[in-house]
């Protein structure tokens, strides 16, 4: 048996692409893309309602994306019907009831790909893991903001 090779941007390149087409099979299904995805998380993850500027600078930093391609990916949504400008608030939005459970079942899609793709992996491999991709993340957003 030959031996795991070491982690480099190659196996962490591979391992992204592989668990991304994935997920892009379960986003399929559902009409949605990966960055209406993301926006519809990061609205969930804020109880549902969030400044508009917030949310296209957190899809702009995470996604590595134009600012335009992130206020695109707002306006299908909010022309789908998925999210809402507030009434009197267009700075803030919220999730509509559809925008809502489309998130609840992606969600759910994507908690069973994760538990198949992690299943019996050591949660100390797992921890390592995470602390290596997040100095690796750190690092490459420092090397961004140099210039």
């Amino acid at each position: 048996m030959s031996a795991a090779p070491t982690v480099n941007g190659q196996v962490i390149g591979q391992a992204h692409y592989a668990t991304r087409a994935v997920l892009e099979r379960l986003l399929t299904g559902t009409g949605t893309t990966f960055h209406q995805c993301v926006a519809l998380n990061a609205t969930a993850d804020s109880d549902g309602l969030v400044e508009r500027r917030r949310l296209a600078d957190r899809m702009t930093t995470t996604l590595k994306i134009e600012a335009a391609v992130a206020e695109s990916t707002l306006s299908e949504l909010i022309d789908a019907g998925l999210l809402e400008e507030l009434p009197g608030d267009v700075s803030r939005l919220a999730l509509t009831a559809a925008g809502r459970e489309l998130q609840r079942r992606i969600g759910a899609g994507t908690a069973e790909i994760t538990a198949r793709l992690y299943a019996d992996l050591p949660a100390e491999d797992l921890a390592a893991a995470g602390r290596v991709l997040t100095a690796v993340t750190a690092r490459a957003e420092a090397v961004l903001t140099e210039g």
